[in-house]
């Protein structure tokens, strides 16, 4: 169990073997018992889409759940959207300031080239997305 990731969700919808669960995504101000004074904690909301043909026969909307992910997922998604663009940029910001000897339009271009690589990341969303599937279990 150590490589996975689990939240408690909540079940809102469920359209065949699609669920839609609910899960409150909390940093460790929002659990604290004085965060109702401090203007640091944070708690977010969000829909995670679940593909799981086997428990959503036996589920219905309200039900309370855990989502479970994989953690190698959650490496993924940091290299994909910070470590990747990072080394983009500071390779192409040396390659440039090698050519042009000019630091404002070399960075203009270093940075501008996030724009393709996200462009293409987007692009790329269907297949991309079916590395980061998630799986319900009961609670119990």
């Amino acid at each position: 169990m150590a490589d996975t990731i689990k939240h408690q969700g909540i079940v809102e919808n469920i359209d065949g073997s699609h669920l839609k669960v609910r899960i409150v995504q909390t940093s460790a101000c929002a659990a604290c018992s004085v965060r109702g004074h401090c203007s640091s904690a944070d708690a977010k909301e969000k829909l995670i889409d679940v593909t799981d043909p086997f428990f959503a026969s036996s589920c219905k909307p309200g039900d309370h759940v855990w989502v479970v992910g994989q953690l190698s997922m959650g490496w993924m998604a940091v290299l994909l959207a910070f470590i990747f663009p990072f080394l983009l940029v500071v390779v192409s910001l040396f390659l440039f300031m090698g050519i042009w000897e000019d630091e404002l339009r070399s960075a203009l271009c270093a940075l501008l080239l996030l724009i393709p690589y996200y462009y293409i990341l987007w692009l790329n969303r269907v297949r991309v997305g079916k590395k980061f599937s998630f799986t319900i279990q009961p609670m119990g």
